[in-house]
């Protein structure tokens, strides 16, 4: 009756109970088959979730989630004992992922708003690697994808819950800056994640680790695997994305670095002052040809006119803002108002409506996710993909206004060599900081990643 009257929010849920039942009855293959059935359902009502009502859109760790959870469970759990899983279960674990990445945000955003292109890894960057840390309820499943190479997998009999306390346990350590505890959980999760794919992520061939987080994984720096000897930035440059589905693949080389950048030094709405924001900006105007905007001048208005009438590859905001989980809660702070998410979509997507090509670099370096919220980095997410940018770097805590200056001129001039993609030049930015005896625990240069195109 529910497919007959076309009410998918019911009938997913139809399948997914069926799913269950054949699961328990000891036929995986018709419980895959359910299951995937129900997926493509809830991809489907992502189309008219704004419409859906509130309560089922508040309910999507209840009545979503573990949907795609289960099945991918179904798909890398279920093979005999010795067999390894076949490449065909793999390919579909990672769709599914993906799916659930793109399905988070249209949640996020209450609306299908995620523009979806199917890519390989072979077809942006023959010499990175894109690495599916995937966290189930008692194992964690790594799954490697490599340009023109078969899926690798790898599974460690670890539990959820312990993967999770790991991870809390370094996010925690890292913002402590008068100690050193982040050594020891920071080398469990390079046990778990990295050295067991050590070979297939050889440096001499991949030189760029690109992460699709899964869960808790979004809420730590990944730059701060540690191997007992060096934290993973030393080794490999480091990208995130939400998923390949959500992915540009332009590269910020073929760019002139002309650069809108605005920022607050002063203190407003309760917000304390950023004092180095003086020398970030003037950093900027030494590396690149640039349109300053600052404190007064740093206006929802003044911005949006600058973006209407000139094209800017790269917009720098060095405000404070936050990521939440909550669309309302992710902003970044003007001079005269919050500007939250949606609004900066409207002010940087101008530009694509009179014929200008979309933003490639947008950075956020004074914001922060918000503290006590698993989920934050979904905010950080969304602002990378709605803002309609090909990449967005932003900070996981609130930095430290010297380093982030410091880190920030590093970037750009990493940047202004050519032969730098993004993700290189903040390697080395970071690199830089790490090694000065100021600015060496984590806390100062761990925060920035980079979200979307590396390139």
């Amino acid at each position: 009756m529910s497919q007959q009257i076309k009410a998918p929010d019911i009938s997913y849920l139809w399948l997914w109970q069926l799913g269950r039942i054949q699961q328990a009855q000891g036929k995986p293959e018709k419980a895959i088959y359910s299951y995937l059935e129900a997926v493509n359902l809830i991809g489907s009502l992502s189309q008219d979730i704004a419409s859906v009502g509130r309560e089922f859109q508040f309910s999507f760790q209840n009545s979503i989630e573990p949907v795609y959870r289960e099945l991918v469970s179904l798909l890398l759990e279920t093979t005999p004992p010795g067999n390894s899983i076949s490449q065909n279960n793999l390919s579909q674990a990672i769709n599914v992922i993906e799916s659930l990445k793109v399905a988070e945000l249209d949640k996020f955003f209450r609306a299908d708003c995620v523009d979806i292109v199917t890519r390989k890894i072979d077809e942006i960057d023959p010499s990175a690697a894109v690495i599916y840390p995937i966290i189930l309820k008692d194992n964690l499943h790594v799954i490697v994808s490599k340009p023109n190479q078969p899926l690798v997998h790898h599974q460690i009999n670890v539990s959820q819950t312990e993967v999770e306390a790991t991870i809390k346990q370094l996010s925690e350590a890292l913002v402590i800056r008068s100690r050193r505890d982040f050594y020891e959980p920071g080398q469990k999760l390079y046990n778990w994640v990295i050295r067991p794919i050590a070979e297939e992520i050889n440096p001499e061939q991949i030189k760029t680790l690109v992460f699709v987080p899964d869960g808790s994984f979004r809420n730590i720096p990944m730059a701060t695997l540690y191997d007992g000897e060096k934290y993973l930035i030393e080794t490999y440059s480091i990208a995130i994305t939400p998923g390949l589905k959500l992915l540009s693949d332009k590269s910020i080389k073929q760019l002139d670095l002309k650069v809108l950048a605005g920022g607050l030094t002063e203190e407003r709405y309760g917000f304390s002052p950023l004092i180095y924001v003086a020398d970030e900006i003037a950093t900027i105007q030494s590396e690149t040809a640039s349109k300053v905007l600052l404190n007064e001048d740093f206006t929802n208005q003044l911005i949006r006119q600058k973006l209407e009438f000139t094209n800017y590859p790269i917009v720098h905001f060095a405000t404070h803002g936050q990521f939440s989980s909550q669309l309302d809660e992710t902003f970044i702070l003007a001079w005269d108002s919050r500007i939250n998410i949606l609004e900066l979509d409207s002010l940087l997507t101008e530009k694509t409506l009179t014929g200008r090509t979309p933003i490639e670099l947008l950075i956020l370096s004074a914001c922060q996710t918000a503290s006590g919220d698993n989920r934050a980095t979904l905010g950080l997410a969304g602002m990378a993909v709605k803002a309609g940018a090909r990449s967005t770097v932003g900070t996981l805590w609130s930095v430290n206004d010297q380093a982030s200056s410091e880190l920030m001129s590093q970037f750009y001039r990493f940047l202004n060599q050519k032969q730098l993609n993004k993700s290189e030049a903040l390697r080395e930015a970071q690199l830089k900081l790490l090694n000065t005896s100021l600015f060496r625990h984590p806390f100062y240069w761990s925060p920035y990643i980079l979200v979307g195109n590396w390139l």
